[in-house]
């Protein structure tokens, strides 16, 4: 069973595998490329990312040949060998993709303060500072909805709740 992260780009997947024997986690490519596009079906966001691919391999670009393949789901419900990009892979790609999108892209992949992962880890670092973490009721699911609750609250109308499937 390997890790799998699912990050959210304006409300759009960015999946990511960690891999255990490099210590390190892989993007999908196809993901990235679905987000900077604003594309929704996958047969052209692969057709979009093969152009784009051999665009780059033509210019000499490194992005290509960091590429690794592993497997991720697929629309169709199959898991299907897909290009991944490590941490740096990522950033390299979204210097050179042609939308005005990337920039804010790289800023928010890299955790950048104003996202909402980097508003989280600020709360963080505060919730472990405080007494605030010692009135929290360990090991139990009230105490993770108030770990929840002010981690992500002001960033999501959901926080600190518990919903129902």
């Amino acid at each position: 069973m390997s890790k799998i992260s699912i990050r959210f780009f304006d409300d759009r997947e960015v999946r990511a595998v960690w891999d255990e024997e490099r210590a390190k986690w892989w993007f999908s490519v196809l993901d990235m490329v679905a987000v900077l596009t604003d594309q929704n079906d996958y047969e052209k966001t692969r057709n979009y990312w093969k152009y784009l691919k051999a665009k780059l391999k033509r210019e000499g670009s490194g992005v290509v040949s960091a590429t690794t393949q592993l497997k991720l789901l697929a629309p169709d419900g199959k898991k299907r060998l897909t290009d991944m990009l490590d941490h740096d892979g990522i950033i390299a790609l979204g210097k050179q993709f042609p939308s005005r999108k990337a920039n804010r892209f790289i800023q928010w992949f890299i955790h950048s303060d104003e996202s909402v992962d980097g508003k989280s880890r600020t709360k963080a670092y505060a919730l472990f500072e405080s007494s605030l973490i010692d009135s929290i009721e360990v090991g139990t699911a009230k105490g993770l909805q108030q770990i929840h609750a002010y981690l992500f609250g002001g960033l999501y109308p959901f926080a600190g709740q518990i919903i129902p499937m």
